[in-house]
This record gives structure tokens, C-alpha cells and sequence, in this order.
């Protein structure tokens, strides 16, 4: 049966693309804005790129004679390596592990397919037609969790890798919270994390702080109180771009950690805990009054657009994941620490929000064994080591080498090492894809009535159909 849901549903899918030449039905997808994704940066100079969510140049994306969408155009005994890294930091960090690929294994011709669209939008409708017609790539970006677990694993579509972390001795050097967001219930573990960003995390302007005469907040009451100081000097507190609806559920899931702790923020995700409980209505509560003192403009911003308020010293604060550090320190070149600096969102000190890339094998590969030595790369503290400094991700490997990076990946790095992690719900891990596409509506509808007791109970309702 959940191979014929899934059946029906790419057939839907593939549908409505050819009906409006747009993804539907697609988890991510429904992360990212139509209108941005139609959008090409390269078109303007002045348009930033997104670390993570990437909306680079067709061009970069593979050779002139390779189209990701056309098996028939990759080389029969290619190692195909399918992805949505195309921007400036990610892009050149895959290069750099292909470039290593190359020099180790010069027996195999590699295919970079990588396809341009924010949050993977483009390429997660090029890779479900290519799975369901059983042309799969090679090997494909997926973020661990239900992302992988839910929408291949349960289809049968991935190939177990416990030989390779026996032969590697990876169970060892990855944390077991990532093994477990790679791995199902029979134990089998079906893909490689090459990288972690972390979520939750509050971007500060310093000189807006000082201003304002105001300390980062660490809690919500020393958040509401740096607030109205920083409104009365004249800047914006919260910097907040929201025509992308995954930014709300981002936002909110980083307040549900504060109000609701590790242990319950995962039981509710799995179906264990009340979602009509005082500590979500809590954070419904705290969402809608952090929401009294963002730009005026939040629903035209982008992330990005957001993050720039903050860059150019307008606004004092901005929640986003780490990918927008690699948007400050690469594309905009600020100052770490000097001209921006960073925390843990109010009231999660101590815990550590995921959102893990990783590869695996799917069932059908095309050169199974150069995949396997791809993602032999992609495992290794050298591999890791190599590319995370470009991307702004950290290593999800537990004996990297902290010198090849910079304060805040450094200070990341040991927050990784000793806090509660738990997966990112806005991110597709920490949810099956139909609750997490209802809490996009719960919030979306959230942000205009700012009513905690019907996003409460709509997320119940939710919980109830998907999570249990």
C-alpha cells in the first residue's frame, strides 16, 4: 500500500507539471515560493545567493551536454552525483569533493547533475519523475530524517549501507542521533551526512546592540525587553522575511525547543505528546508577540533580504539557520564577530536543532561500486573537512579538525558535540511530509489571526491523521 500511495502521488505530481510546469505535492516544494523560484540571481548582480536553498544559473549546474532531467544524456557508467548545490560556498565545496572523487578514483567519469531552485524544489521534481520511471542517478542530496525515511526508505528505493559503516567504522564517529535519522526500524542505515547546519540560531548586528545600550537576549523576557530598547533607538529588533512560508515554521520551531524542551519537542513529533498543551500554546503565544516587533515589510523579504537588514545595520536581530552565516561571511564578506555575531535562539542554550545533508545508494544505481566509493569521500574526516568550510555547514563527523575552521563554526562544532540534538520539522526531518506541508498552513493562517488556540488544535488535528 505505501508503494501505491507513493505511485498515485508522483503520478499526480507528474501531472500537475505538465499541466503548469510548476512541482506540486512536493514537501519542499511547498517550503519555497513560487515566484522565487522562478527567479534566476544571476540576472541581477545585486541578488543575493542562498547557501542553502540556491537559485544560481542553470549553467553551473551541469555540462552543456548533460541535462539531469534526460537519462539518456549521462553516460551509461557514469557516477552521477544528483543535487540542488549550485550557489557560490555549496557549489564550490562540491566541487572540491568531486575534484578529490577524481584524484582518488581516476577510473571513473563523474556527472555533476546538480539543478538550480531554492530549497531543492526543481531538483526533488526532477529526481521523483526519475525515481518513479526507474532511472534513478547514481546517487542523490537528501536531508536525513523523514525526508529520506519517509519518501524512499519506506518505498523501497534505497539500498542498506551497513556494510560500508562496518568497513569505515563510522558507528562510531557520528553521533547516534544522526544514525538514528539515517536509519530504520530493522536497523539498516541507507545514507551518508556529509554536513549539519544548525537552525536554531539568532544572528546580532553589534553596533545596533550597543545603540540600544542592550545585552543579546538569552531568554524571552530579556528578548522583549532588548526589544523595546532597540525599537526606541530607531532600528528594527527582529529582521524577518516570510514570502518564503518555510521561514514562520523556521522561526517557530526554534520557539517550540524554548518552550516545550528537547524531550517533548521530540515526543510531539512522534505522536507521543498533546499538541493542545499549555507549553505549545506557550509558544504560539511568544511567536505572536516576537511578531509585534519585525520590519514592516516581512512578507516582500526573502531569508536573505531579511538577513541584509541586518548586515546593513537596520535591524538588531535575525533567527535563521547557519547557511545565513555562510550568506554574511562569504557573499556579503562581513566581519565575524565584529560586524555580526551570533547565539542560540532565546531559550535553547544547550540544544542543537539539525538539518543534515547526506547520500545514499539507490536501489538501480548506475555504477554501484563508484557510488560506493563516492560516498566513501563523503564520510571521511578529509572529505568533511574539505567541503564544510566552503559550504558554512559543519562536519557531521565527531573528530574533524576544528582548525580548518572559523570562530562560529568552531564554537558550533562544540556546541554539536555536547547539546540535545533534535531535526528540524521546517526542514523535512523532523515530520512526515503531509504534517509538516498542514503546519506551513497552521502558520501562514497563524500569522494574520494570531489565534494559539486554533493553531493548537489544528496541529493536533494533523498530528492525529500523520503522526500517529
Amino acid at each position: 500500500m505505501r508503494y501505491l500511495r507513493f505511485a498515485l502521488l508522483i503520478g499526480l505530481v507528474a501531472v500537475l507539471i505538465a499541466a503548469c510546469g510548476e512541482a506540486d505535492d512536493d514537501p519542499i516544494a511547498d517550503l519555497e515560493d513560487e515566484d522565487d523560484v522562478a527567479e534566476d540571481p544571476d540576472d541581477d548582480p545585486d541578488d543575493p545567493e542562498d547557501p542553502d536553498d540556491p537559485d544560481d544559473d542553470e549553467d553551473d549546474a551541469a555540462p552543456d551536454d548533460v541535462d539531469p532531467e534526460d537519462p539518456d544524456t549521462i553516460p551509461e557508467d557514469a557516477v552521477e552525483i544528483f543535487s540542488w548545490w549550485t550557489g557560490a560556498g555549496e557549489e564550490a565545496g562540491l566541487l572540491a569533493l568531486i575534484e578529490m572523487f577524481e584524484e582518488q578514483h581516476p577510473e571513473y567519469e563523474v556527472v555533476n547533475s546538480a539543478v538550480a531552485g531554492g530549497a531543492g524544489v526543481d531538483a526533488q521534481a526532477v529526481l521523483t519523475s526519475r525515481m518513479q520511471a526507474g532511472d534513478p542517478p547514481s546517487t542523490f542530496q537528501i536531508h536525513a530524517g523523514r525526508a529520506l525515511l519517509d519518501q524512499w526508505v519506506e518505498v523501497d528505493a534505497m539500498q542498506p549501507l551497513n556494510f560500508l559503516y562496518d568497513e569505515e567504522g563510522w558507528w562510531d564517529v557520528f553521533p547516534d542521533t544522526l544514525l538514528e535519522m539515517t536509519t530504520d526500524e530493522d536497523g539498516n542505515i541507507y545514507s551518508v551526512p556529509v554536513n549539519v547546519h544548525r537552525s536554531n540560531v539568532m544572528w546580532t548586528n553589534p553596533e545596533v546592540f550597543e545603540e540600544a545600550g542592550v545585552e543579546v537576549p538569552t531568554d524571552f523576557d530579556e528578548f522583549f525587553s532588548a526589544a523595546e530598547a532597540i525599537e526606541e533607538a530607531g532600528y528594527t529588533p527582529l529582521a524577518l522575511g516570510d514570502n518564503e512560508t518555510w521561514t514562520l515554521l523556521h522561526t517557530w520551531e526554534t520557539v517550540l525547543l524554548a518552550t516545550a524542551g528537547p524531550d517533548m519537542y521530540n515526543d510531539l513529533f512522534a505522536g507521543d505528546a498533546d499538541w493542545t498543551s499549555d507549553e505549545v500554546v506557550e509558544s504560539f503565544e511568544v511567536l505572536g508577540e516576537m511578531f509585534e516587533y519585525v520590519n514592516d515589510d516581512h512578507a516582500a523579504r526573502n531569508w536573505q533580504e531579511a538577513s541584509q537588514l541586518l548586515a546593513e545595520g537596520d535591524a538588531a536581530m535575525n533567527i535563521m539557520g547557519d547557511w545565513a552565516g555562510g550568506y554574511f561571511w562569504v557573499d556579503l564578506e562581513l566581519e565575524l564577530e565584529d560586524e555580526f555575531g551570533w547565539a542560540p535562539t532565546p531559550g535553547t542554550d544547550g540544544n542543537f536543532i539539525t538539518v543534515v545533508d547526506t547520500f545514499g545508494l539507490p536501489e538501480d544505481a548506475p555504477n554501484e561500486e563508484g557510488v560506493v566509493d563516492w560516498l566513501r569521500i563523503l564520510g571521511s574526516q578529509e572529505g568533511q573537512d574539505t567541503f564544510n568550510p566552503l559550504k558554512g555547514s559543519i562536519p557531521a563527523r565527531l573528530d574533524a579538525d576544528e582548525g580548518e575552521y572559523n570562530a562560529y563554526g568552531q564554537d558550533t562544532m562544540d556546541d554539536f558535540q555536547s547539546d540535545e540534538l533534535v531535526p528540524s520539522v521546517a526542514h523535512n526531518s523532523a515530520a512526515p511530509p503531509d504534517f509538516t506541508d498542514d503546519a506551513l498552513g497552521v502558520l501562514e493562517v497563524f500569522m494574520s489571526e494570531r489565534d494559539p488556540e486554533v493553531a493548537v488544535q489544528d496541529l493536533e488535528a494533523a498530528a492525529e491523521s500523520f503522526l500517529r
